[in-house]
């Protein structure tokens, strides 16, 4: 079940995103070698093949679409997705003065511009994970700020998801079979490293998790950089920072930490003590109501 909302992007002009009917096939390969991907539609996710969990990028760009290794994908955010901070308060969370320049990959696809998601719906994944997975960012390491924020509606305030100016780790819960973008904005152009996991408790009652490092290279002037390792400190409690900067991408069990609920919706509520983002379709309530 996929579900769009709209984005209000930077320049505060409202366009609705496509709904795209997507699919994935379970036979989908795995591209080898290293690879940037600047333009299209990427997602990160969990994928689960041969028994083994990773985080994988989905490059939807490709023909045929195929799954990459996040260790060997740069993403690229040209000076296409440059925009200037608006002079509103209802954007001082993003850590610039109005004004000023930053790098935004928004919700909505714009041409010339990676358009970055996420997705839990590789069909391994579907047929073993319980309810959702609990996706958490533990540490960003560049050299600006990072926000990732949803907006949904004329009227609708920003609803942060990641930001590099919050505590440590942020977990983000993803139902199954969700597919959505947000807003990414980085504050300044260089390279960005971030740190992520993914965990989820299986059907089977058993728990899983992996790690990886998430690569940017943001604007023009920035190479891709596919060595540099991810140094910045992880929370107590995390996984180790050479696990996440693993060049396999892979991890051990575990077990889930605190969650912060995120699914698709048009609609989204704050809750004293974090914010929640529920988001669910029509479609699927009338399906739950049907089966009652």
């Amino acid at each position: 079940m996929i579900n769009h909302v709209l984005a209000l992007t930077l320049t505060l002009a409202l366009a609705p995103a496509p709904s795209p009917d997507q699919t994935l096939d379970a036979g989908q390969s795995e591209a080898a070698g290293r690879a940037v991907l600047e333009t299209g539609h990427v997602d990160i996710g969990p994928r689960l093949r041969d028994g083994e969990w990773t985080i994988q990028i989905h490059d939807d760009h490709a023909v045929p679409p195929v799954w990459r290794d996040a260790a060997d994908t740069v993403l690229r955010v040209r000076d296409t997705a440059e925009q200037q901070i608006p002079a509103d308060d209802a954007y001082a969370f993003l850590g610039a003065p109005a004004g000023s320049t930053a790098h935004v990959v928004p919700q909505t696809e714009k041409p010339g511009v990676v358009w970055i998601g996420w997705n839990t719906q590789d069909p391994g994944v579907l047929a073993a994970i319980d309810r959702g997975v609990t996706m958490s960012l533990r540490g960003v390491q560049g050299p600006g700020a990072v926000t990732v924020f949803l907006q949904s509606g004329n009227l609708g305030a920003p609803q942060v998801l990641w930001s590099s100016a919050r505590p440590y780790p942020q977990p983000l819960w993803v139902e199954t079979n969700t597919h959505t973008h947000a807003n990414w904005v980085f504050t300044k152009p260089g390279t960005y490293l971030l740190a992520v996991d993914i965990s989820a408790d299986l059907a089977d009652g058993s728990t899983t998790s992996a790690q990886t490092v998430l690569r940017l290279a943001v604007g023009d002037a920035t190479e891709p950089d596919f060595d540099t390792p991810f140094t910045a400190p992880l929370p107590s409690g995390s996984a180790p920072a050479a696990a996440a900067a693993s060049s396999s991408g892979t991890g051990s069990s575990s077990t889930g930490g605190a969650l912060v609920l995120i699914a698709i919706a048009a609609t989204a509520a704050l809750t004293v003590g974090g914010l929640v983002i529920r988001q669910s379709t029509v479609r699927r309530r009338a399906e739950r109501e049907a089966g009652r």
